[in-house]
């Protein structure tokens, strides 16, 4: 058998989050507690060099990050990625610098859309790899009332109870 060469960065990538299961980078926790969200889109991110390099030690949040429409193309506002020492000594770094979505014409019409007509609100819910590339996660959100809030936190009390229920039963 003769050397068939480097592998591509792709294939190396991705199989380095295939095997250790950590693709995800950040979560908003925060938007499952105070929206309904009914459609999910994943994007694209234009990030710049010391924002992957952040992203890979694990320094982003997304709370209170929400999408915004503008002249035809999504914005990411709000999402903070905290620069890394050794790599941004030399640049002036923004860490909550409006982020571009990458979104094809059709997902961009149909949050548009919904957010200018319907009440509706765009919020980022995930940031994760998918192999080399940075994805991020949105949804279309509606908010929830005072009372829906209470009724999701008793359901998941309920839930856990009856987990613990049945462990100690078994």
């Amino acid at each position: 058998m003769g050397f068939t060469g480097p592998r591509p960065y792709n294939e190396l990538m991705s199989k380095q989050a295939n095997k250790s299961g950590q693709n995800t980078i950040a979560l908003n926790r925060r938007a499952k507690f105070d929206y309904h969200i009914d459609e999910r889109y994943e994007a694209g991110l234009v990030l710049e060099g010391w924002e992957v390099k952040s992203l890979r030690a694990g320094k982003a949040q997304l709370v209170d990050s929400f999408v915004q429409i503008h002249n035809g193309e999504a914005w990411l506002h709000g999402a903070h990625f905290t620069p890394l020492q050794t790599a941004s000594t030399h640049d002036l770094v923004d860490p909550k610098r409006v982020r571009k979505l990458l979104l094809n014409r059709d997902e961009i019409a149909r949050v548009f859309g919904a957010t200018s007509a319907k009440g509706y609100t765009c919020v980022a819910t995930a940031l994760y790899w998918k192999g080399p590339h940075v994805k991020c996660e949105i949804g279309l959100a509606k908010g929830k009332k005072q009372h829906d809030k209470r009724q999701d936190s008793k359901e998941k009390d309920w839930a856990r109870e009856k987990e613990r229920l049945l462990k100690h039963s078994a």
